[in-house]
């Protein structure tokens, strides 16, 4: 249970008007950020503030001089940190107060998201909410003892300087509010080893399916209010759902979902690529950043319906945001940078939010003269379109159907006119300062693309997309991967230097095994096993029977803790459950099925109760609950077959391939020279071989 604490110490700071009375002389420091490789601390290494990077130093000089740290938390794409950057970090005034009394420490979250979720917990408790940029005072300890998001300069410099007041006079009372404080950071994200039978096949998700629709935006979309998050993997869960259930009116949801988000403001129709979130209910103003994870995880989204509905407008996202991939966020050795930056430079040289995307109307009728009249009728360039400062933000409303009958237009002319505009337009467009680049790369948003860019071979046979996926799958193996089966988060400049988190080797592991189902090549499985085994000797706590999300080779933040809920991304633990579940089809006698079983049902009580945050726990739940199937593909002709197996939408198998004799369970005895034989098998137990791909795709379309 989440406890929600009384910030006494708030109170205290009200009754506080005196300033801080510190008379200890003060050590003279520096911002030591500019050795750093993240591109959010290198944006604050000229900061008057001096910075230190997150780590032991910073917590020994802390303790030696006796002062309070404050934690300062953001990433590079964040637009509310780079105000409060200008506002307040940039300014002598608040830099004074802040070198005076405090160890200052910023944090990039995308590289210790261990640092982040600590924080993050504590300020929940503490206000009820929290966001980024997150700032929190801690004691010398590391423990925090107040905290927020973004803070105004006059008011960020009284709260310092009060809570500063304080700690001089007394201490005692933030000790006993840090002691109290983490034990509610402990009491949350808390698993209990649940040892009651059940039996999943009998586990109804009706009820579930039904409460959760009444957060279903039917007309826009997606799930009601705003801001409006995608949530894609809520959304592949709802889709596997409704093809297994054979349920339209579920399908015709998620369709409109992903049809709205496509038409939507949301998506760059220009550029290709999504932004992060809308701030309104239709899609339209996006908040503009644009996430590597996300987009690997909608490329992996659109590609599996566009398996199921044969909609062309899927077809031109993926296409258009894979293009945005390895246009803009691609290095030479195949990694995949972090995210581009909301904001920009406008005409005038100053940062402003969606500078770079938006048009007024006057430029759109200089760039396509003739075209314009249907072109603003296509992208709304009018009061539906409009954002603020008479630009607009491009956002459809109609099909190319609709369109192409509307302007007495051939369906191949119309095809060619969008062509045309979003060439002159990006050409135009890129006349402008671009956004801000974050070039780390991080091995877990580098699986989520590799998984994307595998799905969309899958879906569209475009070797273009299985030699992406190739290279960054050498990249992750040969720069990332050490030889126990360890593997780094961060890479930057040729350094490695962050051990990696459970998120890291969930989706890698989950990525690897997808690369091996389209490649039959065996060493991404191998791969995969051996990491797992490494994040069952170094993350797995074999008494709750879940993962934490830190390795014991790492300290603990205040304490180590259990990703399990799922959000913007799965969690790594339903991700790992999923794969331990697929690798013990593949490796028998690993005990990987039963630790996946005992997972699921640590949280089979908190999925009825909030199904949007356990949706990829649910899709890991129709394969205990549904028929799921080994399909076992043996002869020359292997890989051929394996490629028509995976333009279907088949959630409910894995795959395993071999053009010749081999030992293992799932190819013993089952290789006939000069023949191809596909066998579909439950358990191990296995049906008659066919020789036809779509007799035994048949066989798999079993229904709830």
């Amino acid at each position: 249970m989440r406890l929600i604490f009384t910030l006494f110490v708030l109170q205290i700071l009200i009754g506080c008007n005196s300033s801080t009375k510190n008379t200890l002389e003060t050590p003279k420091h520096t911002n030591d950020l500019i050795t750093e490789t993240s591109p959010y601390l290198l944006q604050h290494a000229h900061n008057p503030v001096n910075w230190k990077p997150y780590g032991q130093a910073a917590l020994q000089q802390a303790k030696k001089e006796k002062k309070l740290i404050v934690i300062s938390i953001g990433y590079a794409a964040c637009h509310w940190c780079h105000v409060m950057e200008h506002e307040s970090f940039e300014d002598s005034t608040v830099a004074a107060v802040m070198n005076k009394n405090f160890i200052s420490v910023k944090v990039d979250r995308e590289e210790r998201p261990d640092v982040d979720q600590t924080y993050i917990n504590a300020v929940q408790l503490m206000t009820g909410s929290a966001g980024w940029p997150l700032n929190v005072v801690t004691l010398p300890d590391g423990r925090p003892v107040w905290g927020g998001t973004y803070f105004k300069k006059n008011d960020w410099i009284n709260a310092l300087e009060q809570i500063q007041e304080v700690y001089n006079t007394e201490p005692e009372k933030l000790l006993a509010y840090a002691n109290r404080l983490e034990e509610g950071i402990k009491s949350m994200d808390l698993i209990h080893l649940n040892t009651n039978e059940i039996s999943f096949k009998d586990f109804s998700t009706a009820q579930i399916i039904t409460d959760w629709s009444q957060k279903f935006d039917t007309k826009n979309g997606g799930f009601r209010g705003a801001p409006k998050f995608m949530m894609p993997n809520n959304l592949q869960f709802l889709l596997r759902k409704a093809v297994v259930q054979n349920d339209t009116q579920l399908l015709n949801f998620v369709t409109l979902t992903l049809n709205k988000m496509a038409y939507g403001g949301l998506y760059d129709q220009i550029g290709g690529g999504f932004s992060r979130y809308s701030t309104d209910e239709k899609w339209h103003v996006p908040h503009f950043e644009k996430m590597l994870y996300d987009n690997a995880q909608l490329v992996s989204l659109y590609s599996n319906a566009f398996l199921i509905t044969k909609n062309p407008l899927y077809k031109e996202i993926v296409e258009e945001t894979l293009n945005f991939i390895t246009t803009d966020l691609t290095d030479e050795e195949g990694g995949f940078y972090s995210s581009l930056d909301a904001d920009s430079k406008d005409e005038n040289g100053n940062l402003q939010e969606g500078a770079f995307y938006v048009f007024t109307s006057e430029e759109l009728q200089a760039q396509l003269k003739d075209d314009f009249n249907i072109f603003k009728e296509y992208y709304n360039v009018n009061s539906y379109g409009k954002w603020e400062n008479n630009h607009y933000v491009l956002i459809r409303k109609k099909t190319d159907a609709e369109i192409i009958k509307e302007f007495g237009l051939t369906s191949e002319a119309f095809q060619q006119k969008k062509k045309n505009w979003k060439k002159t337009l990006l050409t135009y467009r890129n006349k402008r300062h671009k956004p801000r680049l974050d070039d780390k790369t991080l091995t877990s948003w580098n699986a989520l693309m590799l998984k994307g860019y595998a799905d969309a071979y899958k879906a569209f046979g475009n070797k273009e997309y299985l030699n992406a996926a190739l290279k960054n799958a050498a990249f992750i193996s040969e720069k990332q991967l050490q030889k126990n089966g360890a593997l780094f988060h961060n890479f930057k400049n040729g350094k490695s230097n962050i051990n990696g988190f459970l998120e890291d080797y969930a989706f890698t592991i989950e990525a690897f095994i997808d690369l091996y189902q389209i490649t039959l090549d065996e060493k991404w499985l191998n791969l995969s096993k051996k990491m797992a085994d490494y994040t069952r000797v170094n993350f797995f706590d074999s008494e709750k029977h879940m993962f934490y999300f830190t390795s014991k080779e790492d300290p603990a933040i205040v304490t180590r803790s259990f990703e399990y809920r799922d959000n913007v991304i799965p969690a790594s633990n339903s991700v790992m459950a999923k794969n331990l579940f697929l690798l013990s089809k593949y490796f028998e006698e690993t005990g990987f099925d039963e630790i996946s079983h005992q997972m699921l049902k640590n949280v089979s009580e908190e999925i009825k109760q909030y199904p949007s945050g356990f949706s990829n726990w649910l899709d890991l739940l129709l394969n205990f609950k549904n028929g799921f199937y080994e399909v076992v593909v043996v002869g020359e002709a292997a890989p051929k077959i394996v490629k028509e197996l995976n333009t279907n939408y088949l959630p409910n198998i894995i795959i395993a391939g071999s053009q010749s004799e081999k030992d293992g369970p799932l190819f013993e005895n089952r290789f006939v020279p000069g023949e191809t034989l596909i066998y579909v098998c439950e358990n191990n137990t296995c049906k008659l071989p066919v020789t036809e791909t779509k007799i035994a795709i048949k066989s798999l379309n079993k229904k709830e």
